[in-house]
């Protein structure tokens, strides 16, 4: 429909095509972990793209942050496992549950290791926040106390009902959905 030489809905449609064309470009890379240097110039091209028509202006007020995200991609080296041997790495999903009225946040690892980490989000903005790690759990059981130095920060960029993307204070990007 047109109003005035404008098309309505044109916005939507361009945001769902750049979402669609990220989630394409990621899908084969296995979290990011078969990443090349083009690939991951790619994804960071077209995660800008989408960033820049990020639709909730606010998403640390927003009750989309809450919830379970599963990991889709990222670059952090750490969150992939590059240092361990492939058979300690993360096979199965990682998902991230946030709770953004109660500020904390709990990393879970599936296969093969169950590890998990809990921390306390402390807001800076509408879209950032501290990460305060406050605790890891090794294959989910034995419980290890996060020292005071394990801090970092998320900025989110773009939040949808569907897909999140984040940048870390390291530069890494995230994709959730």
């Amino acid at each position: 429909m047109a109003i005035f030489g404008l098309k309505l809905g044109a916005s939507s449609a361009r945001v769902a095509e750049a979402k669609q064309e990220l989630l394409e470009a990621i899908a084969p890379l296995k979290r990011g972990l078969t990443a090349t240097d083009e690939d991951r110039q790619q994804v960071e091209r077209l995660a800008s793209k989408l960033e820049r028509m990020n639709p909730t202006k606010r998403p640390l007020a927003s009750d989309l942050i809450n919830g379970q995200w599963e990991l889709l991609y990222t670059t952090s080296d750490s969150i992939l496992g590059m240092s361990k041997p492939a058979f300690l790495r993360p096979s199965g999903p990682i998902y991230q549950v946030i709770d953004a009225k109660a500020l904390t946040a709990r990393n879970k690892e599936t296969a093969p290791l169950f590890n998990q980490v809990s921390a306390e989000l402390i807001p800076e903005s509408d879209s950032k926040v501290k990460v305060q790690f406050k605790e890891f759990k090794i294959l989910g059981l034995v419980p290890i106390k996060a020292p005071p130095s394990a801090v970092g920060e998320l900025a989110v960029t773009y939040l949808d009902d569907e897909l999140r993307v984040s940048r870390g204070n390291r530069g890494n990007l995230f994709v959730l959905r």
